[in-house]
This record gives C-alpha cells, structure tokens and sequence, in this order.
C-alpha cells in the first residue's frame, strides 16, 4: 500500500495532528504514539482490520471512523484506492483533558480499538478538521487546536464514561489580560495553549470560558480583532494593503479581503478610499 498526503496540519498543532491522504489498494502495518482516529473520506470500499487481537472485515463509508490506542499496531487492507482523514491526539493533550473534566484517566488502557464506529460528535469535528486542512483560508494554529481539543473532549466522553462539563467563569480580570495579549500579539501565529496558560486555566476549560464571557469562541474573536486593527491602520492610509495583512496575522491579501468583506461589510480598498464607520 502506497500513501499520498494530500493536506497536513504538520506539527503546527500543539497536542493534535491531522492529514488527509490517498491510499493505494494493499496491505499496511503500523503503530502511533498518539491515539489515532481515521475517517472515510472516498467512496465505498471493503476493508479488512486486525488490531489488539480483533480482526474485522466490513464497508467503509465516508463517515465512518476507526480507533487505535497509542502504541497499538494495527493492520489493513483494501482493495481499491481510497482517501481518508487521519487525526492523531497526544495522549498528553487527552490526559490533560481528562483531568481538566474530572476524569479518571489513568493510561491508554481505558481507550480500547474499535476498528469501526460511528460517533456524530467526532465525524463533525473531522469534516471541521478536513475543511480547515483544505482551505485556502486557514483560520490558523488557534482553531486547529480548539478541533484537538473538541476532540480529546469527545475522547474523554466516549472512553472515560464522563461527560465533560465546564462550569464557573472567566473573572474580569483574565479575559482583559487575555485580550491584551491577544491585541498585542495579532501578527504572531497565537496558540490555544498560550492563551488559556496566560488565563491560568487549562485548554479545554478556557476554550468553554472564554466563549462564555465574550459570546463568541476565541479563534473568531482573534479574527475579528485583526481585521479590525487592519481597518484602522488602513483608515491612516499608511501602509498598502498587503503589507498591513501581515501586520495583523493574515496569510495574505486576499485572506483579509475576505474575512474583512465577511465581518464588516467592505473591503480594504473601500478603506482606504472613503474610511470605515
């Protein structure tokens, strides 16, 4: 079996790692120090599964997922092609999740191999996560880590028995220290675990939190502050356009265009030749 990665988030996501490839028809082994989910992606094919001394042979349809724990062999076979989303978490990032819910979770002994499944909650996040690989308007390192820890949550919910839940609030205090640092680190490429250390909370409590206080999650929030710090620097007609996207953390050009047209109503030339507000 031959493997083409089509997309891949690289290690560019604290804690969570995603591609999406093509498989050729054949026969694979291999093992992961991560707990890795995979998701059909292609058309309808037969697979034939052996992991942690279960054996499977069944139809894949996009949709339909499969587990192995951390350090866990598995092998497959499929006769035709097919693509697939691979997700793998960190069994750091699912310890501190766990924790951060009150689970008992101890070891990769309590996730146990499931060589077919379905689970609403993870197909949305990995249709997300496909989305976001293949998009040409990345929404970046922060909404690629809130999947992976959307994930590890729904881990936690399916394999510890608990159903995670975040209760309390972000006081004052910590949502202004974290919109500073927000506000004053716009061009850098902002991580969810940096900004739930800055609020002294742990990822999975301040990703919940911070929508909580400010009514949107925190990746949308940062993209509405850039293009916001992009429309008042272009209001000073200082700098082109290009150059202030980068400025404030935008890939490009044309990825502030777009987001800003989405969130304000004009574009940064309509800025720079008649002003905003």
């Amino acid at each position: 079996m031959a493997f083409h990665v089509k997309a891949t988030s690289g290690r560019a996501w604290a804690g969570f790692e995603a591609s999406i490839y093509e498989a050729t028809a054949g026969y694979s082994e291999a093992s992961s120090p991560a707990h890795a989910i995979s998701m059909q992606m292609g058309r309808p094919l037969l697979v034939s599964s052996r992991c942690g001394g279960t054996s499977l042979r069944h139809l894949q349809v996009p949709g339909d997922l499969k587990l192995v724990p951390a350090h866990m062999s598995r092998v497959w076979e499929t006769e035709s092609a097919t693509v697939k989303l691979s997700m793998e978490v960190s069994q750091t990032l699912l310890f501190s999740t766990a924790d951060a819910v009150g689970a008992n979770y101890t070891g990769t002994v309590n996730v146990a191999p499931e060589l077919h499944f379905n689970d609403s909650r993870i197909e949305h996040i990995g249709w997300a996560v496909t989305a976001e690989l293949e998009s040409n308007d990345s929404l970046g390192r922060l909404y690629g880590e809130s999947l992976g820890v959307a994930l590890a949550t729904q881990l936690v919910r399916r394999y510890a028995g608990r159903a995670p839940v975040t209760t309390g609030s972000l006081s004052q205090r910590r949502v202004s220290r974290t919109i500073e640092y927000i506000h004053a680190n716009l061009a850098s490429d902002l991580s969810l675990f940096d900004l739930a250390e800055i609020a002294r909370l742990s990822p999975t409590h301040f990703k919940t939190l911070f929508k909580r206080a400010t009514g949107i999650p925190v990746h949308q929030f940062v993209i509405r502050a850039r293009v916001e710090q992009a429309a008042a620097i272009l209001q000073r007609k200082a700098d082109p356009i290009a150059d202030v996207a980068l400025q404030v953390g935008f890939a490009n050009q044309s990825h502030l265009a777009r987001c800003m047209r989405r969130l304000l109503g004009v574009t940064p030339a309509q800025i720079l030749k008649s002003g905003w507000r």
